[in-house]
């Protein structure tokens, strides 16, 4: 493998710069390689990157943007990102007081039965939480945070559920192993489970609070929320 001279390191950490402030999400190591390879190819980029010199810069990047300038490079939802220090997330959440998510205390505990139980039925949400949760998960599909994955073996087929990428944005989790290591829901009582779901709804409310990506911004107070979602936690909880 060639070894980039200085001007050659410099100029890739000046393109990745570019490149992630551009997109509107994460980019993974595959799809740089593809950008920058593929521009070669086209003559349009003068030396082929491996996997070591793209790592090496992404490394140097995130040492570069520290959060120290008021902007970090992060390891986040499957790929690299740019976004505000988390320090100035109070500051930076008044640019745009229209595009807060709002998440309620409701919707965060499902999520997070979610979170560990995926893939999982809506059944098996409700067997948790104790209530029914028809409006809470609908709300979390069209803010993009959970996902259907496919359908249960169970009788009648019910929907499966799991997260997506922008959840693991929104926590600022680079995995869903980055999750707080606990036992199976499966292995607790209904008092367990019931304390569980608070403890780890806590924790993510509290992520919530502090993800500030560049592109968005996010309201993870689960005192205020919208409309919609209120109207579903007193539809489906009362």
């Amino acid at each position: 493998m060639p070894i980039l001279d200085e001007s050659q390191e410099k100029e890739l950490k000046g393109l990745l710069c570019a490149l992630l402030l551009a997109a509107d999400g994460p980019l993974s190591m595959a799809i740089l390689l593809d950008l920058i390879n593929g521009a070669v190819d086209e003559e349009e980029w003068p030396t082929p990157v491996h996997d070591n010199h793209l790592q090496d810069a992404l490394q140097a990047l995130a040492q570069d943007y520290d959060g120290k300038s008021g902007i970090e490079l992060v390891e986040v939802g499957g790929g690299w990102r740019f976004r505000t220090a988390t320090r100035f997330s109070h500051m930076v959440r008044r640019l745009w007081p229209e595009r807060k998510l709002r998440l309620s205390k409701a919707a965060l505990e499902a999520l997070a039965v979610i979170a560990y139980k995926q893939p999982c039925t809506r059944h098996e949400i409700e067997t948790v939480r104790g209530v029914d949760c028809g409006g809470v998960v609908r709300s979390l599909l069209e803010k993009g945070l959970v996902r259907i994955t496919g359908k249960s073996d169970d009788v009648g087929r019910p929907l499966l559920y799991g997260t997506t990428k922008l959840f693991l944005e929104t926590f600022s989790m680079k995995n869903i192993s980055a999750l707080p290591t606990l036992r199976s829901l499966d292995e607790l009582d209904a008092d367990q489970a019931a304390q569980l779901q608070f403890q780890v709804s806590e924790t993510l409310a509290e992520r919530f609070k502090n993800a500030v990506p560049v592109s968005k911004e996010f309201d993870g107070d689960g005192s205020i929320i919208d409309s919609k979602d209120s109207a579903d936690s007193d539809r489906t909880e009362s």
